[in-house]
């Protein structure tokens, strides 16, 4: 998350300047949670957004909450 927030790795959160942890969700195991991530990455963008406000309107960093 530290790494992501300061733009240390290379990749799509750096690209695209994103720094803010919006959305998340805790996993059982690491398959099922690559499972999960592949299946919200097929979804239309209004889908997603849906999810994020159903639990964070404001949009507000979570990160922050994790100690971070």
């Amino acid at each position: 998350m530290h790494q992501h927030r300061e733009g240390t790795l290379d990749g799509f959160t750096k690209r695209y300047g994103i720094n803010r942890l919006v959305f998340y969700e805790a996993g059982g195991d690491m398959s099922a949670a690559i499972e999960r991530e592949k299946q919200i990455k097929r979804w239309r963008r209004e889908w997603k957004i849906n999810l994020i406000e159903r639990d964070n309107p404001a949009w507000e960093d979570l990160a922050v909450g994790l100690g971070f």
